[in-house]
């Protein structure tokens, strides 16, 4: 059995840094049986002072992986390259491309020949997508010729992308051959569809919010969209503040919404109880500039609940499975009518689509193409 040792900046006990941790836990649970998985991460969750109630120094059973959770003085190159050189692995896997600590200390620790892995998976997880690689492209387009002109990516690296539009972005940004880049979807979690609890219909449309509120997740664009609307409706947002100026100038656009939209905002959730929250909502709307996958996509269709996305994500085509609706970003007009025409509907009739969702969230969460992909990213290497 192959052991692949993942690096990735946060990961579970904590929930603050989004999709990229539950992207490994999900491939851990996939594939725990075929391959063995050690995960190394920081001992606090994204933006916290204070270290989770593990272990220190050994490597702590989670799930199908052993996580190992490093203090802040561990993060130095000496103690990545003594992690690295004394952990017996056959794969290397980054799951960043911009990260200061996680990938670029190792990429400079095996330039430097001070740790020599024999195979090398870096998963950029949507960092070349366009809407987010706007986000501060000078900083981001230096480092990347630098990087690149510094032999930092050797011929023997595989790169991954969840997408082929991911792919694409890749290879576009770094020069690479199509060869070089392999695309294997992010794995959703395992019976997702089972943890679908019922909640009782409500006589407004319930819409709901739940992302990492960061510009590239697009709340702003979302506010906006809610200011074209003529119906009554309830608008919650759920997520972790990350920058206070961009925040602040969400607030100033909560205070603008029309008088018929009664907007919260309720904080963090936690991972165990996502599906149970966003079960409580008729539609999820999301206009995100970019996702290479966007898990609370699948969970909130896993759960029933339809989905008003951008068409910046691999979700494609889901009136035609019944699921929700991916629109042109750019007009705003569309997302307004589709939560108008819904807030039209009585509450028994947005609730009686319920099963149907979950149903054709089913067979699109049990993608058995999207599993071989995965595999193939590891096995093939």
């Amino acid at each position: 059995m192959q052991t692949v040792l993942i690096f990735v900046p946060n990961y579970f006990p904590g929930y603050m840094s989004g999709g990229i941790a539950r992207t490994v836990l999900n491939t851990v649970e996939w594939l725990g049986d075929e391959f063995s998985f050690l995960i190394v991460t920081r001992d606090r969750d994204l933006g916290s002072d204070r270290p989770y109630d593990v272990p220190r120094g050994e490597w702590v059973p989670m799930g199908r992986a052993r996580v190992r959770y490093l203090a802040p003085e561990e993060l130095g190159m000496p103690a990545l390259a003594e992690m690295v050189n004394g952990t017996p692995h056959d794969i290397l896997h980054l799951n960043s491309f911009f990260d200061p600590v996680f990938t670029i200390k190792l990429l400079l620790l095996m330039r430097l020949g001070l740790i020599r892995p024999r195979r090398v998976v870096m998963s950029p997880r949507g960092e070349f997508v366009e809407g987010p690689l706007r986000i501060k492209y000078p900083k981001k387009k230096l480092y990347m010729e630098l990087s690149r002109l510094a032999g930092f990516y050797g011929r023997d690296m595989r790169w991954h992308a969840s997408s082929p539009h991911e792919a694409q972005g890749i290879m576009q940004a770094m020069r690479l051959p199509d060869e070089r880049v392999r695309s294997a979807i992010d794995l959703p979690i395992r019976d997702a569809t089972a943890l679908a609890p019922e909640a009782p219909p409500q006589p407004r449309l319930r819409v709901v919010f739940l992302s990492r509120l960061t510009r590239e997740k697009n709340l702003d664009g979302a506010l906006r969209i809610l200011q074209h609307v003529r119906r009554p409706m309830d608008f919650d947002i759920i997520g972790p503040q990350e920058d206070p100026v961009y925040w602040s100038e969400c607030a100033a656009l909560l205070k603008q919404l029309p008088a018929q939209i009664h907007a919260r905002y309720l904080g963090p959730v936690a991972p165990e109880e996502v599906f149970q929250r966003l079960a409580g909502y008729d539609v999820f709307l999301f206009p995100s500039h970019g996702e290479n996958y966007g898990h609370v996509i699948a969970e909130s269709i896993a759960v029933g609940t339809r989905v008003l996305i951008s068409q910046n994500t691999p979700w494609r085509g889901l009136a035609a499975d019944g699921v929700g609706w991916d629109l042109d970003l750019a007009d705003t007009g569309a997302f307004a009518r589709v939560l108008d025409e819904l807030a039209d509907q009585p509450p028994e009739a947005r609730a009686a689509v319920r099963p149907a969702v979950r149903q054709a969230a089913a067979a699109r969460l049990s993608d058995p193409v999207a599993l071989e992909h995965n595999r193939h990213l590891y096995s093939t290497i």
